[in-house]
């Protein structure tokens, strides 16, 4: 019972938190160390394994918001751009960004090897690099550090792959930004649970 508590207490705990700064309260080993667990024990069906991330801290973290930026100005309308420039430069302020793709060649082989299940890999694996991203956020807000989950995606894909060499076959899903939090989480609204999202049968 008291595992369960301890689990549920991190999910309760993990939230979006925006003002981030890099002096993080573990060290980037341990980082790195969770992202190697979630990829290990997070599941995928068929143990596809189609989840690949791609964690860049200091100066490398800081670069790829500056590339953010400089491929969003030119799209984002220059009475918008202060805005978009000050989230930028408060991603930038962070202490790192694990990016999270799916293997492409991954999810080819396992549409190949289960042929009646071909139009389903696709899905199946956006669903397991969902449930990646979650408990490699859900693990860092139980270390102390605060995230959020960005979507910038497909806009830097290239200038990703091309910056940091990453497999053409990988394609990009999502950046978790971490560090140390600035602030506490804004306040969360809850849709009714019982009857409009939650039923029971037979209980």
């Amino acid at each position: 019972m008291a595992s369960t508590k301890a689990f549920m207490d991190a999910v309760r705990v993990r939230r979006s938190i925006y003002p981030l700064s890099k002096d993080i309260p573990i060290p980037v080993s341990r980082v790195q160390e969770l992202i190697k667990e979630t990829l290990l024990h997070v599941p995928s069906s068929f143990n596809s394994q189609t989840t690949r991330v791609l964690l860049l801290v200091g100066a490398e973290h800081e670069k790829l918001w500056e590339i953010t930026k400089s491929i969003l100005k030119p799209i984002v309308p220059a009475d918008a751009w202060a805005a978009t420039e000050g989230k930028m430069d408060m991603f930038k302020a962070a202490a790192g960004t694990a990016l999270f793709f799916e293997s492409r060649k991954g999810v080819s082989e396992m549409q190949a090897k289960f042929s009646a299940y071909a139009d389903k890999f696709p899905g199946w694996a956006t669903q397991s690099d969902g449930m990646h991203q979650y408990v490699l956020w859900t693990a860092l807000a139980n270390e102390g550090l605060g995230c959020n989950l960005q979507h910038y995606n497909p806009l830097i894909d290239q200038k990703v792959t091309e910056t940091w060499g990453v497999d053409k076959d990988w394609e990009l899903n999502s950046q978790l930004v971490f560090g140390k939090p600035g602030g506490e989480a804004g306040e969360k609204s809850f849709m009714e649970v019982e009857g409009e999202r939650f039923r029971t049968f037979g209980a």
